[in-house]
């Protein structure tokens, strides 16, 4: 006795492609989102630095050169927090756009499984109530251990973005006061 056809694990494989294929071009927009945020970073570090020698060789006396040196250091700091943010959020959007999708994969397979459960059970043989009954609490825990372990990752993912919106000067130090020497 067979549960499934051909054409049923066909239109499984169908799915399982289409699904693989919806990933990786998530995947790939992360990716290139990334690589364009690299580039923006580097054609700015690049005129930063045109823009810092030019000031440099312009000054003839050394305490302004000095001075310009102690002044590049605080924007510097806070275009790499800036860049953190921006590599945080396209990792986090990225992480929710695959999460949705494992989601949807999920509640396919769930509903897949259930109905082989369920097909199972009314072609059970009379005294297989057992065995029916193993497989529905079965797929009950399972769902149950995924929706925990979902809510532990969403948790994790909300901590980690939530460590890239503290105070720039909090992270560099620039908000704390003076000290006495």
């Amino acid at each position: 006795m067979s549960f499934f056809t051909s054409d049923q694990f066909a239109a499984v494989h169908k799915n399982n492609l289409n699904n693989l294929a919806k990933l990786s071009n998530t995947t790939f927009e992360g990716i290139q989102k990334l690589t364009e945020l690299n580039l923006q970073a580097a054609k700015a570090a690049m005129a930063d630095g045109q823009a810092i020698l030019q000031a440099v060789s312009a000054n003839k006396d050394l305490g302004d050169v000095l001075s310009f040196q102690g002044n590049v250091q605080q924007p510097a700091a806070d275009k790499a927090i800036e860049y953190a943010r921006h590599v945080c959020d396209i990792a986090t959007q990225a992480q929710a756009d695959l999460a949705k999708a494992v989601e949807e994969q999920f509640e396919q397979q769930q509903r897949n499984v259930q109905a082989f459960v369920d097909a199972f059970v009314k072609n059970a043989p009379a005294g297989a109530e057992g065995i029916s009954a193993t497989l529905q609490a079965t797929l009950d825990n399972a769902t149950q251990s995924y929706r925990a372990a979902q809510a532990i990752s969403q948790q994790l993912a909300g901590l980690a973005s939530a460590t890239f919106t503290v105070n720039p000067g909090a992270a560099t130090g620039s908000d704390r006061q003076p000290t006495q020497r």
